[in-house]
């Protein structure tokens, strides 16, 4: 199976195998389960089945524990599925690893076995890298039948932290989160500045107009440290050169961000290249919106809106909001060690439903209509399996003034998202979708082109159907 695909599950009783090579070096593996309602969390922690607690109280999960050969490792969960209670409507297939993280684990695959039979009824294989908890998969009702979803999730907390993600109370105090990276302090104004920025006046002035598409000034961007207002400068004249490549250098748009926090993204986080990613996209909203200001949305299970990133505040706003799978230090649900401002991720969750987040992104357009109509840039690594409820919602959107950029992250499944420009039956394309490999080996230019090069073409076509 590929990581997002699904078949039906016939059998009353099924095994769940997780397995890997032993070895030097290799962590140790221990799968688990999670028993969820339609909220997506746990009723209490008796809903969680893994060593310590074997055996479900309705009987229908059960921890059967680890076998070892040669050269091969298994761990396995056994589900019966004509017990399992009416209230529970998805079993997340879990894993974690003891001593290391699961990129240092090969052959690691799960495997979904007819209990009765032994026949093998699934098999997926893994890939991993930093993540030292996974969600192998997922067993979950559709109209009253049983279904099986190859999930493959990582994330970086570990056991406890995606037990309590997902509601479970744990009452040992995780490790001391670090302290915050300082942020480097505003250059003094006195401080040299690049050739080609004008002076600006810290009171806003009315938006002149810009010749030919040139870099439009905005406010706050005064502020910042000098390497990143050198970079802002010349990343805002490459996206003014694709704007008038494509024939939309006076386009003016107010500019969204959505980041996607499922627990797959944890290795883009960890190493920078989503706060590389906001950085880069903030010269977008700097040159179509000169209100310095972009809306932004993160998103796994469920959305959340951030802070609006205002263009001043980008250092800061990059160390506070640019986060995935942190859950601070809980106790008995009292979070610790977060900033009055940032989002609680244990609400957040590590799966991806995108139809959420789009939806609640086009219910803050209609609420807040504007002037210029919506550009949406969507930051996803995919694992998209929700295609039917994302398409409705794209589809309802056709008739609103935002037009959906969505970029992929890597080589994962993107379903619906990628196939959108072929689907028919609207009035006009509204949405946009490419994948890099590694998208911080992409050039600036190569970027800006790839990002702007369909919206330009949706505003043409907005305005000839009364859209615009």
């Amino acid at each position: 199976m590929s990581k997002g695909s699904n078949l039906p599950v016939e059998a009353p009783v099924v095994r769940v195998e997780l397995a890997w090579a032993p070895g030097p070096g290799v962590p140790d593996i221990d799968a688990s389960a999670l028993l969820l309602t339609t909220a997506g969390r746990v009723r209490d922690d008796g809903d969680f089945v893994f060593y310590n607690q074997p055996r479900h109280r309705s009987a229908a999960v059960t921890h059967l524990g680890k076998r070892s050969a040669p050269g091969d490792a298994t761990d396995t969960v056994e589900v019966d599925l004509r017990s399992v209670e009416p209230a529970v409507e998805r079993i997340a297939l879990c894993a974690s690893s003891d001593g290391g993280t699961f990129g240092q684990v090969p052959g690691l695959v799960l495997r979904l076995l007819d209990a009765g039979t032994g026949g093998e009824l699934a098999r997926f294989e893994m890939a991993a890298g930093t993540e030292t908890a996974f969600i192998g998969g997922e067993l979950y009702r559709r109209q009253g039948k049983w279904k099986f979803r190859a999930v493959g999730q990582g994330y970086a907390s570990g056991l406890a932290g995606l037990a309590t993600d997902f509601g479970i109370t744990v009452d040992e105090p995780a490790p001391a989160a670090p302290a915050p990276t300082p942020v480097p302090p505003t250059p003094p104004v006195a401080t040299p500045q690049p050739p080609a920025a004008p002076q600006l006046s810290t009171t806003p002035q009315p938006s002149a107009p810009r010749p030919g598409g040139a870099p439009r000034l905005t406010k706050g961007e005064e502020r910042l440290p000098v390497d990143m207002r050198k970079r802002l400068s010349l990343r805002k004249e490459q996206v003014a050169v694709s704007l008038r490549k494509h024939g939309a250098a006076d386009v003016v748009a107010r500019v969204v961000l959505v980041l996607d926090a499922s627990g797959s993204m944890s290795f883009l986080y960890s190493k920078g290249v989503v706060a590389d990613v906001v950085e880069r996209m903030a010269a977008v909203a700097a040159q179509l919106d000169d209100d310095g200001e972009m809306q932004a949305w993160t998103f796994a299970s469920n959305p959340a809106r951030l802070p609006d990133l205002r263009l001043g505040e980008l250092p800061e706003w990059l160390r506070l909001h640019v986060r995935v799978g942190e859950v601070g230090l809980f106790r008995r649900g009292r979070k610790k060690g977060l900033d009055p401002s940032q989002v609680d991720m244990r609400d957040v969750g590590i799966q991806n439903e995108e139809q959420k987040v789009i939806a609640e992104v086009r219910a803050f357009v209609r609420g807040n209509p504007a002037p210029a109509p919506t550009l949406v840039l969507f930051f996803s690594d995919g694992g998209v399996y929700r295609n039917k409820e994302i398409e409705r919602e794209l589809r309802e959107a056709v008739e609103e003034p935002v037009f959906w950029q969505f970029v992929g992250l890597g080589r994962s499944n993107y379903g619906v998202l990628e196939r959108f420009d072929t689907l028919p039956g609207r009035r006009v394309d509204n949405v946009g979708f490419f994948a890099v490999d590694d998208i911080s080996t992409v050039p600036d230019p190569e970027l800006y082109d790839r990002l702007l090069s369909e919206f330009p073409q949706w505003i043409t076509a907005a305005r000839g159907a009364g859209i615009l």
